[in-house]
């Protein structure tokens, strides 16, 4: 549970990570565009203006419908999260049959039916799908909304929200929306736990009756049917759905700041740095810039070989990745180019990320660059022309977008039209930074003293886009608090340093999962210095360090590697079950900072590790420790300690978080053996 153990989850996660990378050093080579010919969906309509569109596909026994209300954003006000309570409810049976009743006969079917507050899909065999589609029109048309699943959904809802309060991307991405869109409007607005204990049973049935209206659906259904039967089953089904006006929005405006300035959210918990810079503009897929906007948006930000990701991890390593992304829309569309990076270089980021938007508005693309990303998109969209699901939605875009019929027809030959020319004029268009909002969330404390050198206005706000002022940065170190005072009040959290010095050996397992397999965790560690950590995956040791006081070696995949350098010297010096002692030579305390909101020392122990030990209850909060790999780049890890439980006297964290980079792993100790279970020779 001490450094080690940093060291060879970060070795562990690094070879989960490379080994999922694939070789990119060889461009595709760009050729013709193919001939598109689209099948045309076949189409009626009922008197009730609900649209219909049939793909009929009989290669396999299988069909899937999507029912599709396009209308206008809702903007929902102090009962933010009716639409989403709205969703949960739907579903849950029907006035004709029970939920219970409803789930068992879905599943004896061998089908899926899933809502949200707009929008029904199902997926079933063929030769259920006329019961499947009359089980997910009866759940749509008459819907039983009651009060004990009423109570069930919002518990969930408040549930989620109250575990969201300390994701610094969950937060980051809600105060994005706030600061870009404004909270009046629907692309805004967020939904808090006061607006969803605003919302009541009858809120959800007035929703639905206001909103779920067939003259502004699309039913489109794919699969191994025939026209005739369709249309035979929807007018069954669907025709009882009563039509009603949907009151027309009128949505505020939305604007981008005069001046490219810096909006921070901080966020004392952040162990990296949620960067985005945003602007809006008008944009929709019917516009004649339509085509370059996306190409452009490739070069810079769209896939690996992009202008950003290329710089910012590639080159730089600040990041496992960095991308951005065109949104277009009928109301108001947004570029936004975003990455998460360790903290010390999050001032950096937005210098780089600033230049490559920079460069693909100053300067021209290469041809190379050019004819690469015609070619990603050819490749892409041809393959999903293989999914019959793709020539339906197509065909929804071109209804709901009010598209050519040829659009998508055309659509690889306009990719392929694009020009050099046509890259530079939309990326000055549509890619600002002169008028763009870079909004981080990240730890103050860490980033705003090099921010601030970056000569653009800051402006702060909390963590729901209110203004706010700037954030204190640190405390003074109390007086006659030393580093011997922040040890010895650790050693008495957890026991007394009598107590800790009766500990001749320690033995934990732990728990994990990660990308859905488990993972175990054996640590050994034995006085003066002897360590051993093992990291097994069903049942196979998939990273190990093994050091005996003098030397060591650490495996990965099978791959053994002697230890020898800085980390041997580390091993030497730190690897005690409690290793505070050994680290007074060599640490230093720095100052005040704040973990989980709480007032913590900060130790800076050598050049690469720094240990957090919370004021208040004396105990070890967190630590971050920076690796540098062969390559040069460097990655930092935190592990978060918590939930400390006594065993035989002695205190230890039962919960240890880590991160590296976007990999999170949450270890739950299961057991904790003091004086026993361990021999030297589980360190050779």
């Amino acid at each position: 549970m001490k450094t080690k153990i940093v060291s060879i989850i970060i070795l562990f996660l690094i070879s989960i990570t490379i080994s999922a990378q694939i070789d990119r050093s060889q461009q595709p080579k760009p050729g013709p565009a193919p001939k598109i010919n689209l099948g045309k969906p076949a189409t009626f309509e009922l008197k009730n203006g609900l649209k219909v569109l049939v793909v009929e596909n009989n290669k396999l026994p299988r069909v899937s419908a999507t029912l599709t209300i396009d209308n206008p954003p809702i903007f929902e006000g102090d009962k933010a999260g009716v639409s989403s309570l709205t969703g949960s409810l739907l579903g849950s049976g029907s006035k004709n049959i029970s939920k219970d009743a409803f789930n068992e006969e879905v599943d004896y079917l061998g089908a899926s039916i899933s809502f949200s507050s707009q929008s029904a899909r199902l997926n079933a065999l063929s030769k259920y799908f006329p019961r499947v589609l009359e089980l997910m029109a009866d759940a749509a048309l008459n819907p039983n909304f009651t009060q004990e699943e009423f109570d069930k959904e919002r518990n969930k809802l408040l549930d989620g929200i109250k575990s969201n309060e300390k994701s610094v991307a969950a937060i980051a991405g809600r105060v994005q929306n706030v600061l870009t869109f404004g909270k009046n409007h629907p692309y805004g607005e967020f939904t808090s736990q006061e607006s969803a204990n605003n919302v009541t049973l009858n809120d959800v049935s007035n929703f639905y009756n206001s909103y779920f209206k067939p003259n502004n659906a699309y039913l489109i259904i794919v699969g191994d049917v025939s026209v005739k039967d369709v249309k035979k089953l929807v007018t069954k089904y669907f025709s009882t759905w009563n039509k009603g006006v949907v009151a027309p929005v009128n949505l505020p405006a939305v604007s981008n700041v005069a001046k490219t300035e810096i909006n921070f959210i901080n966020m004392p918990n952040a162990v990296q740095s949620e960067v985005a810079v945003i602007n809006t503009f008008q944009l929709k897929m019917s516009d004649p810039d339509y085509h370059a906007v996306l190409v452009a948006n490739q070069i810079l930000g769209g896939d690996f070989n992009s202008y950003l990701n290329m710089n910012l991890r590639e080159a730089r390593g600040y990041t496992y990745g960095a991308r951005s992304r065109v949104n277009e829309d009928k109301y108001i569309g947004s570029f936004k180019a975003s990455t998460s990076v360790r903290n010390m270089v999050t001032d950096s980021t937005v210098v780089e990320t600033i230049k490559e938007i920079a460069r693909i508005r100053n300067e021209k693309v290469t041809e190379e660059d050019l004819k690469t990303v015609k070619a990603g998109y050819t490749g892409k969209f041809v393959l999903a022309l293989e999914q019959p699901a793709t020539i339906a939605r197509y065909a929804l875009n071109i209804k709901v977008n009010n598209l050519p019929e040829n659009f998508y027809e055309t659509y690889l030959e306009k990719i392929n039209a694009v020009t050099i020319d046509d890259v530079h004029r939309v990326a000055k268009k549509y890619f600002s930074v002169d008028n763009a909002r870079i909004v981080i969330a990240g730890k103050a404390l860490d980033v705003i003293p090099n921010l601030e050198k970056t000569n653009y206005t800051i402006n702060y706000f909390d963590i729901y886009g209110n203004p706010t002022s700037k954030p204190e940065l640190s405390k003074p170190i109390p007086a006659g608090v030393t580093l011997n005072t922040v040890f010895d009040n650790y050693y008495k959290a957890i026991g007394g340093k009598e107590k800790v010095k009766t500990i001749k050996s320690t033995l934990s397992t732990a728990d994990a999962s990660i990308q859905g397999m488990s993972l175990q965790m054996v640590t050994k560690q034995m006085t003066p210095n002897k360590y051993s950590t093992a990291v097994s995956m069903m049942g196979n040791v998939m990273s190990q360090t093994v050091f005996d006081g003098e030397k060591g070696y650490a495996m990965q995949m099978g791959q053994k590697t002697p230890l020898d350098g800085a980390a041997l010297e580390k091993m030497k010096s730190s690897s005690s079950p409690f290793a505070e002692e050994g680290y007074l030579s060599k640490a230093t305390l720095e100052k005040i900072t704040q973990v989980n909101g709480k007032d913590a020392y900060v130790v800076k122990v050598g050049d690469d590790t720094v240990i957090n030990y919370e004021v208040a209850s004396g105990l070890k909060v967190s630590e971050t420790v920076t690796s540098k790999l062969p390559n040069g780049q460097e990655v930092s890890q935190t592990v978060n300690y918590s939930d400390y439980t006594d065993v035989k006297g002695v205190k230890f964290p039962f919960t240890i978080k880590m991160t590296v980079g976007p990999q999170q792993l949450d270890f739950t100790i299961k057991e904790v053996k003091l004086n026993e279970g361990v021999t030297a020779a589980d360190f050779q």
